[in-house]
């Protein structure tokens, strides 16, 4: 036995290797190839600062960003049934559903808050693209409803950001009632006189394209987000021909007449304060009345105005 060689050289190795530096401190731009420091990502909303590239963001990080201070209140969504078909592909239901709530730290794909944006309240609604494919299911469903329900109940306007690939197939025709039920829930804040305001974010398809997604006062959308209902590669193996460069996306469809604006992400506070501003004949945003960050946060939620105040 060679004690310099078994003992000695790997003691010093160990004292003066250098450390391996975690993996998740380095994010790839999947556009432009860029690497990200995570924090500077993060400040940035998810946004590439290279090339602009916008990257998926949960409703709970888009919320902390929207609302001021990032505070908001959460509101309760009733629970759907939890396997009303038992369904079984390569796993059950119930697995995949364990599944996805272990890895995005939310128990369903909707997040419902309300909350003030510059000083403008309002009720939102986000999905999570990471929570199964942001899939619509019932408790997507329940999610929409009960939020309009809370802003009709408040009078406030509601703002929806979608992301989804679709209805949920393991609901089966449970998930395709949702597109009635949540055109209605749409239907009763017309009725009430409120704004509903939609940002489509990348990507918004199938039969969330076919219902709430598309029924907005105010169509808005992320830079370069797919938007539509059946894929491009759907449609070329379909039609057989060559589809245009930039099919399907935001700007594309904003050219052609099926948005109202293509909106950055971190403009997307004063877009939404300033169009709600307009539809509900508040005053235009006053930006030196609005509190610092830390102020606001010291003064929590009874620094939020009661609904109506500022009509």
């Amino acid at each position: 036995m060679n004690w310099i060689t078994n003992y000695v050289r790997p003691t010093i190795n160990s004292l003066f290797s250098r450390r391996e530096m975690p993996e998740n401190l380095w994010v790839k731009c999947p556009e432009c190839g860029t690497m990200l420091f995570h924090r500077e990502l993060t400040q940035n909303q998810q946004v590439c600062t290279s090339c602009n590239h916008h990257m998926p963001i949960s409703p709970r990080e888009r919320f902390a960003n929207f609302f001021d201070a990032g505070m908001f209140t959460e509101i309760a969504v009733p629970q759907p049934i939890a396997d009303p078909l038992h369904f079984r592909d390569q796993k059950k239901y119930p697995d995949r559903m364990k599944a996805a709530q272990k890895g995005t730290g939310e128990k369903e794909a909707m997040l419902v808050a309300e909350g003030q944006v510059l000083r403008t309240r309002l009720v939102a609604v986000a999905q999570d693209f990471s929570f199964m494919g942001g899939s619509m299911g019932m408790y997507v469903g329940n999610a929409i409803i009960a939020g309009a329900e809370h802003a009709i109940a408040r009078k406030l306007p509601l703002v929806l950001f979608s992301a989804a690939g679709g209805a949920r197939m393991q609901e089966g025709i449970l998930s395709l009632m949702q597109m009635p039920r949540t055109t209605v829930a749409v239907d009763m804040l017309r009725e009430a006189g409120l704004p509903y305001i939609v940002v489509l974010t990348h990507p918004t398809t199938g039969g969330v394209t076919a219902s709430y997604a598309m029924l907005g006062d105010v169509q808005i959308a992320e830079p370069n987000a797919l938007i539509c209902f059946a894929g491009p590669r759907v449609i070329e193996q379909t039609i057989r021909e060559t589809l245009p460069e930039g099919f399907q996306r935001a700007e594309y469809l904003l050219d052609h007449g099926m948005l109202d604006r293509v909106t950055p992400r971190k403009e997307l506070r004063t877009e939404i304060a300033t169009v709600l501003r307009m539809l509900t004949g508040q005053p235009a945003v006053v930006y030196g009345d609005l509190p610092a960050p830390e102020q606001a946060a010291e003064a929590g939620t009874e620094a939020l105005p009661e609904p109506g105040a500022e009509r």
